[in-house]
């Protein structure tokens, strides 16, 4: 592999103006449909801030699901808002021409139609800055509107079998489940909605099982009083009555308004409020505040909105083959910037985007026909966070430069710390932070994960689960995130300190706690801790001296003893580096003669299909294109049997990154090739099911995360420029590097044409990798 340095700044000079080019390449990335969709299966998404609606047109009726960041039941299911359907009379749908399009550069869906006697265009589009649903319809004649707000939680449903896997009590309910029913009004020309949890919930069950009641009072609970609709409303528009239907093969009660009288101009907002409040009408009166401030921003909301769209594509973005539409390589550029616009839509979300279909989950009976439940449906449940899942969202926000787009997840965790400690406290006697790998919004285990039917000798602070017992280390890629954060984009990560430190507290602790709960010696004979029992992932169980988890204390120690004495002064910096020199290290083998790294020093069995071992490439950057020992880590990669039988692009497997970090042009081509090619669904971002549920967040994350690392990687202040990229693949691509850089690049013909880095202090460490 030869490099070369770019030495001079005046080798770097941009010869167009990178922001008209891809402000023009975006356009080409929209999607747009000539003919109208089947069912909700054919929805493309559209959204801003931390609402999402998937949007449809059948049967010469427009139709679109909402759903808002943080609507959690009491079984902690994430319940959709509702679904609106739009009528018109006459209807220019009927007969004539069709087109729906998601406008990427503005952020909104746009549906006309036409026929020989009617034309229509409909605008369908959230405002980015406050939580509101706005539709403007305009026609070449006056026509008459019925929009119709439709809740199939009409009345209270009993939840069997697997309609439970959307809650957080799965395949374990006790006792009956039901989803209860929303509180629907048709009153004043406007329909109120909203649900409004009842007690005792899922969080009281939990705490219970947990045996944690007796704290419950000081615990986090963001279950209780958690209450969250909106209210449909719409210039000229009036109360029209009720009606039933069913869709999906589920029952729906529908709400209408319409028009006063038929005119050239329409307009209905839905206008969205979540919050915990003591009562019913704390909840109105903030939901009122809501439609009061939507009112001041009237003629302001669409232009600010739009323009946050702008400026989002303008600090990121991959371009690839842009000349050659049918080219496989162009259909991955496009999917990986649907799927950047799918996270786009919960920037400001209190919650984390779900891994498991995000905002823009659908009738589930099109993922799998043998699951004819409610739209809430999706597998996995709704308030309960799976680690391994949530951190292939977010790293591809580091590289695209959504940094802002970072805190939701981020947050997650640091709302969640005195939870965690509490279970350290209350189950071992000792400090920091216990975070397991399946976590509710609450911060402890899923109680079904934790096991109902567990002995009662066992450890009260372990899940009875042969895939999730011991793995507690999938908090410190959040950790990890919040130091890169600081490296990218100099982001104040103070309040985030106590977090890392003390998820590194729990380890240090734990551990020897163990050990002396065996013998008189809490490290081995090289003084160093014994990370038993452990888990490699959920894949080698029982193991000792796992090898994600060393990575993962190495990397973590070694960022936080590299932070400025203002953050992490030096007695702690002391503290830490004691426990890192007691890390053991990790632990390689041979196969068939060759040094590879191995999942851990021992294990008991394989319970899963991921590769741990590979997990010192990424996340950790231990190995990799520019660092020691490279041919160690293209060992494991290349002749692990375990890596090879494993080797998947589906879901949330992450072989096409391993590839790319190991400079592996080939294989990390076709397997991105794979990975952002396009689903199986009419939207081509819509992957999955795959291990979880559609649209896969984790498949697309996956997919990004790879697509970037080919394009761009960096070791310390060096930054590698297409260090696993097929040359014959044209490319212009704008990417960020720690130390507040952007790197902007064309390549075209398997040469760099241009190539700006900003500052231009940091020129001097590129590498262009030949």
């Amino acid at each position: 592999m030869r490099t070369k340095k770019i030495l001079h700044a005046a080798a770097l000079a941009w010869l167009c103006s990178a922001g008209a080019y891809a402000e023009n390449a975006l356009q080409q990335y929209n999607v747009a449909w000539l003919t109208q969709s089947k069912n909700s299966s054919e929805s493309m998404p559209c959204g801003g801030g931390d609402v999402g609606l998937n949007v449809w047109t059948e049967n010469n009726e427009i139709l679109f699901y909402i759903s808002r960041s943080g609507t959690f039941d009491e079984n902690n299911a994430f319940l959709k808002l509702g679904r609106v359907r739009l009528s018109f009379d006459p209807n220019p749908f009927q007969n004539g021409t069709f087109k729906q399009e998601l406008l990427l550069q503005e952020g909104y869906v746009k549906i006309t139609g036409s026929n020989s006697t009617l034309a229509a265009e409909v605008a369908i589009w959230v405002d980015v800055f406050c939580p509101v649903v706005h539709v403007d319809v305009r026609s070449s004649k006056p026509l008459k509107l019925v929009a119709g707000y439709e809740t199939w939680r009409h009345a209270d449903r009993r939840l069997t079998g697997k309609a439970n896997n959307a809650n957080s009590y799965k395949w374990a309910p006790q006792g009956t489940v039901m989803l209860h029913k929303d509180s629907v009004a048709l009153a004043d020309n406007r329909a109120l909605f909203f649900h409004r949890n009842r007690s005792p919930n899922i969080f009281d069950v939990t705490v219970r099982q947990q045996g944690l009641e007796i704290f419950r009072h000081v615990m986090l609970n963001p279950v209780t009083n958690r209450t969250f609709g909106g209210v449909m409303q719409g210039k000229k528009m009036v109360a029209a009555g009720a009606y039933g239907g069913q869709y999906a093969g589920t029952d729906f009660r529908g709400y209408a308004l319409q028009s006063a009288a038929p005119s050239r101009q329409h307009q209905v907002e839905l206008a969205l409020h979540v919050a915990q409040t003591s009562t019913a009408e704390e909840w109105k009166n903030g939901l009122d505040s809501i439609v009061q401030k939507a009112k001041k921003r009237e003629k302001t909301a669409q232009k600010t909105s739009r323009s946050w769209w702008k400026n989002f594509w303008e600090r990121s973005y991959i371009f690839i083959s842009p000349d050659s539409s049918a080219a496989p390589q162009w259909q991955a550029g496009r999917n990986y910037q649907l799927f950047r616009y799918q996270l786009g839509c919960n920037a400001f979300g209190k919650y984390p985007t779900k891994f498991n279909g995000g905002l823009f989950t659908y009738d589930p009976c099109y993922v799998d026909s043998l699951q004819s439940f409610t739209p809430d449906h999706r597998a996995w449940g709704g308030g309960t966070f799976t680690a391994q899942n949530q951190r292939l969202v977010y790293f591809p926000m580091l590289r695209s430069g959504d940094f802002d787009m970072m805190k939701p997840q981020l947050d997650f965790y640091l709302n969640l710390l005195p939870n965690a400690e509490l279970r350290s406290k209350v189950y071992w006697n000792h400090g920091g932070a216990c975070f397991a790998e399946q976590i509710e919004n609450f911060g402890l285990p899923n109680c079904s994960e934790y096991g109902w039917k567990r002995p009662e000798f066992f450890d009260k602070g372990v899940e009875y689960n042969a895939w999730l017992e011991y793995q507690w280390d999938t908090a410190l890629e959040f950790c990890f995130m919040m130091l890169e954060l600081r490296r990218y984009a100099g982001s104040d990560i103070a309040a985030y300190i106590p977090l890392i430190e003390s998820c590194l507290r729990f380890f240090n602790e734990h551990y020897r706690y163990l050990a002396l709960q065996r013998g008189q010696k809490a490290l081995d004979e090289n003084n160093q801790l014994i990370l038993y029992p452990g888990s490699a992932c959920e894949t080698y169980k029982m193991a000792h001296n796992a090898t994600s988890t060393i990575a993962a204390l190495q990397t973590i120690l070694e960022g936080l003893i590299a932070l400025p004495d203002n953050l992490m002064p030096p007695q702690k910096k002391e503290e830490w580096s004691a426990m890192l020199v007691a890390v053991p290290p990790i632990t390689l083998r041979k196969l068939d003669g060759r040094a590879a790294i191995a999942p851990a020093k021992l294990w008991e069995r394989v319970n899963n299909t991921e590769a741990p071992q590979l997990y010192p490439v990424f996340p950790w950057g231990i190995y990799g294109v520019g660092l020691p020992d490279l041919d160690v880590a293209r060992n494991t990669y290349l002749h692990d049997p375990d890596a090879l039988k494993f080797r998947s692009h589906v879901g949330w497997k992450q072989d096409n990154i391993f590839a790319a970090r190991l400079g592996l042009t080939d294989e990390a081509a076709e397997l991105c090739l794979k990975k952002l090619g396009n689903a199986e669904r009419r939207f081509p971002s819509f992957w999955g099911p795959g291990f979880d549920w559609t649209p896969d967040h984790c498949w697309g994350g996956a997919g990004m995360i790879g697509l970037q690392e080919m394009l761009l990687q960096t070791v310390g202040t060096k930054i590698y420029l297409f260090p696993a990229w097929r040359r014959s693949w044209d490319v212009h691509f704008k990417l960020r590097a720690p130390y507040g850089t952007t790197v902007e690049a064309i390549l075209k013909n398997g040469k760099v044409e241009r190539l700006k880095v900003t500052p231009k202090s940091r020129a001097k460490d590129v590498i262009v990798m030949e």
